[in-house]
């Protein structure tokens, strides 16, 4: 994921947070607290993390006690190499964990350069994306009106789905981070949602083949965020949206910075365009990495109980049933330096929630 400029929690925007706890959280909490239901709201409640992540050895055991149903994989740089580790003997060890404690297990990937190599470049450079100075390049994506390229892609997606298998039938093959997509004259009309839902369609119908219940996940995430205006997503395409930029001091809903208030208004803006009950949020409640700006050591997480439950309204009430957060860098050094991640509270939180009757 891309790296936003992250405003640390000031004295005033906490005691702000805090007001706005005994206003709202506490009274949110405790009615949280009471919402109980035999079957929880949020089907998919989930943390992403990285196989570095993996050094706290016993993530299944911890996730399955949370309340989660889910943990998935992330490969930053190359899902081949996440590959090469799901083979290997940690890898299975990680899916037989995640088995005995009944999780579902699932791959989220930055996908693109591996779809295309970047070795294709030299001898067909125009299967890959133009820029803005009318110059092929090959460091990101692809031309999506390149009929080789696009089969290329379908072809090494359904490769790739041999050995990340998830075991939901979800599928998130995600452009390469940070990167624009394709500018030349037949590309050009088209935005970088609209060409990564081209990409995503195309996906879907060869991944069909293979597997008759693969869906498909188009990111709403940094250039990709603002909703697709002439590409329409085929059955089996679902959204998952990533608020990367917004903040974390204050609920979601709430916030009056500029940037947040921008990408809330961008989740409706695509829910109006995909089906809100298979729409996933990708949040970053828990994303160490995020909050450390990417260098370890890691900060501790600067988790607000009152932010996740007024978080969890927002999406709850706009019928939104599919949750997770990265976790990136909860692992054993975190752990080390910081005691236990408030993993307990955020699955607890994600299991109690229900819809006001």
């Amino acid at each position: 994921m891309s790296k936003p400029d992250l405003t640390h929690l000031t004295r005033r925007r906490f005691l702000q947070v805090a007001a706005y706890g005994l206003a709202l959280g506490n009274a949110g909490l405790a009615a949280a607290a009471g919402r109980r239901t035999t079957a929880p709201f949020f089907r998919t409640r989930g943390v992403v993390l990285t196989p570095d992540d993996l050094t706290l050895p016993d993530w299944p055991k911890r996730a399955r006690m949370a309340g989660l149903t889910t943990l998935a994989l992330h490969a930053p740089h190359s899902p081949r190499r996440l590959a090469d580790y799901m083979r290997s003997a940690p890898g299975r060890k990680f899916l037989a964990a995640c088995r005995r404690h009944r999780l579902a297990v699932e791959y989220e990937l930055h996908a693109m350069q591996d779809l295309l190599p970047r070795e294709y470049f030299d001898r067909a450079p125009k299967m890959f994306r133009m820029d803005e100075k009318g110059q092929r390049v090959r460091d990101g994506n692809l031309c999506v009106h390149s009929a080789p390229g696009m089969q290329i892609v379908a072809d090494n997606a359904v490769a790739l789905a041999q050995a990340l298998r998830p075991t939901t039938g979800r599928y998130f093959y995600w452009g390469d981070d940070g990167c624009t997509w394709c500018r030349c004259p037949q590309c050009n009309g088209l935005s970088d949602s609209d060409q990564a839902l081209l990409v995503a369609n195309r996906i879907l119908e060869a991944l069909r083949k293979v597997d008759a219940r693969a869906q498909v996940a188009h990111l709403a995430y940094h250039n990709t965020l603002p909703p697709p205006r002439k590409v329409k997503p085929e059955p089996g395409i679902f959204l998952e949206y990533a608020p990367i930029h917004r903040r974390y001091d204050a609920p979601f809903e709430q916030s009056d910075d500029a940037q947040t208030r921008r990408e809330f208004e961008l989740l409706d803006a695509n829910l109006a365009v995909f089906d809100r009950t298979t729409a996933q949020v990708l949040e970053y409640w828990l994303d160490a990495s995020l909050f450390s700006k990417w260098k370890k050591p890691a900060v501790k997480v600067p988790f607000l109980p009152q932010v996740l439950a007024a978080d969890l309204n927002t999406y709850g009430r706009r019928g939104i049933r599919h949750v997770t957060t990265f976790g990136v860098y909860l692992d054993a050094e975190y752990v080390s330096r910081h005691g236990e991640p408030p993993l307990q509270e955020y699955g607890e939180q994600l299991r109690r929630w229900a819809p006001d009757k």
